[in-house]
């Protein structure tokens, strides 16, 4: 069946993903005389930016989760597919769901995003989990609450292991953590609890390299340490990690107890290339062409963390949201114009809008390469920033009565148990 004023003779766009760069496709698509499929595992737009948030009992999954169909399902020439893709085949031009549902298609997008990566140590996933889902988000959450439950206990064993919490990674996610899980133990929780003082937790930050935020000029590097160390947050840095256990962690020689172990140090791409039949880029990405359209394959293009996309001077694209959208707003235009009849595109390029990370209250940095700012501005700007973002207005006024609610209160009002909490042995 198809949906009344789209007609089955159109050319047909199947996008793999609904991340940003992949929900932007599809919008930019919209009411254009194609048919798009989009297809994903979950049925939900993730605003990762703020998982952060979910883990440390600041916002509630839905604050950040909108359903697709909800964004999209007002076109009607828009279709949504929940499931998963098991197998591409580019000369029949398929795609396979788990399901047994095939898809044909005149134009593939794949965008599939990031997963966390444990740089082949994968044992340690048991014991530190990462922050890219929102099921890893509510373990985390339930671990960091459930660590000060289990030190409230009479005669509780290792209290101060207990009460100790290593984020590994110096990036912004490392550093949101850090930050969020430091104001959680100083102030939301200091009045919940008999016999330990929650102020009193060990939040360390470990980072492998020289220092923490790389990617940002050494001045705003160097305030956000500051800013961490305000909050009681101690700064490690060139300790790789070594060894991560049930008991805590290895790093640079040092054993470090602790039974709450979060990780924050890298992601990689998914497997987009193996599922294509292609070898995979720089870095494990899908290498593209500068409109997008995978190297050696016709139809078939690819954005986003899984895309390996090279910048005017010939380094890859990070692996930002803000990447990840404009390459979506991109494409969607330059298919658009393609399947009615229009030229080829010019080559993308990206326009860096400012990157940034958050510490704490009043405490934010936004690098915009000739100008950056740093303390309350920041701050402002980033919450400002980030509330537009969100994808529907339900979730800007959620998200914003949150934060007002926090600001003027210091509390978390999602500081619920909802995952088993109980660390695995080994």
């Amino acid at each position: 069946m198809t949906s009344r004023g789209v007609d089955p003779d159109w050319p047909h766009v199947v996008i793999v993903g609904a991340g940003f760069g992949g929900l932007a496709v599809a919008q930019q698509l919209a009411r254009a005389p194609v048919r798009v499929t989009v297809v994903d595992r979950n049925n939900y737009h993730l605003f990762v930016p703020l998982l952060y948030q979910v883990a440390t009992a600041a916002l509630s999954p839905a604050d950040i989760a909108e359903p697709i169909r909800h964004v999209l399902g007002r076109y009607a020439n828009i279709r949504v597919v929940l499931g998963e893709v098991t197998q591409v085949d580019t000369n029949a031009r398929h795609v396979a769901l788990a399901t047994g549902e095939t898809l044909q298609y005149d134009r593939l997008v794949v965008a599939t995003g990031s997963t966390s990566s444990y740089f082949g140590h994968d044992e340690w996933r048991r014991h530190a989990p990462a922050c890219k889902s929102i099921e890893e988000a509510r373990a985390i959450r339930s671990r960091v609450l459930g660590a000060f439950e289990e030190a409230e206990r009479d005669g509780a064993a290792d209290r101060e292991a207990l009460m100790t919490f290593v984020i590994v990674g110096g990036g912004p996610t490392g550093v949101e953590l850090a930050g969020s899980v430091a104001e959680l133990a100083r102030h939301a929780l200091t009045s919940d609890f008999r016999r330990i003082r929650p102020e009193t937790a060990q939040i360390i930050l470990v980072e492998g390299g020289p220092r923490i935020l790389a990617a940002f000029p050494d001045s705003l590097a160097t305030y956000a340490e500051r800013a961490l160390a305000r909050l009681g947050v101690r700064v490690m840095t060139d300790m790789p990690v070594e060894a991560i256990s049930a008991e805590g962690l290895t790093a640079g020689g040092q054993f470090i107890p602790a039974r709450t172990v979060l990780w924050g140090a890298g992601v990689a791409p998914t497997g987009a290339a193996k599922l294509l039949g292609i070898a995979p880029g720089p870095g494990g990405r899908v290498a593209v062409r500068p409109d997008l359209s995978v190297e050696g394959l016709e139809n078939v293009y690819s954005l986003g963390d899984v895309a390996a996309c090279l910048d005017e001077d010939g380094k890859p694209l990070p692996g930002l949201a803000q990447v990840a959208q404009q390459q979506g707003e991109y494409l969607g235009k330059a298919l658009r114009t393609l399947l009615t009849g229009g030229a080829a595109p010019k080559p993308f390029r990206f326009h860096n809008r400012g990157n940034a990370a958050i510490i704490g209250r009043h405490a934010a940095i936004f690098d915009f390469g000739r100008f950056r700012m740093k303390g309350y501005p920041a701050w402002m700007l980033w919450a400002i920033v980030h509330v537009v973002l969100l994808v529907s207005f339900a979730q800007r006024i959620r998200v914003s009565l949150q934060w007002l609610w926090r600001y003027l209160t210091y509390r978390r009002g999602a500081r619920i148990i909802t995952a088993p909490f109980a660390r695995p042995p080994g």
